[in-house]
């Protein structure tokens, strides 16, 4: 395992919910990533964010780490869930909620 992968293994593994993301959470750098927040703010779970802005290496590999070529990329306990469209489809339907629910992710503070 490459090191950029072991330090996503371990970021995507050490918390419940994680994001990947440009930008921050309070202030994201494109429209998919802002739906991205807006939709797990939405949901009132805790969640990280990982803006792949600031590190090109984690840029690159967490597309590699998950075959998905796109960012933002959504982790719940360790599951790859998908990128801003599907959290779109999943959240619309109510599936995201649910898949929240079935992982017992903890909500926000």
């Amino acid at each position: 395992m490459s090191e950029v992968n072991a330090r996503i293994d371990e970021i995507v593994n050490s918390n419940d919910v994680v994001l990947f993301m440009k930008g921050t959470a309070l202030f994201p750098q494109c429209g998919f990533s802002s739906r991205a927040v807006a939709i797990l703010d939405h949901l009132g779970v805790g969640f990280e964010t990982v803006d792949v802005l600031q590190d090109p290496e984690i840029r690159q590999g967490i597309k590699a780490y998950s075959d998905w070529p796109t960012i933002p990329q959504l982790y719940v306990k360790g599951e790859f869930v998908g990128g801003s469209d599907i959290m779109m489809e999943m959240f619309e339907a109510g599936e995201l909620q649910q898949l929240l629910d079935e992982k017992q992710v903890a909500k926000a503070e």
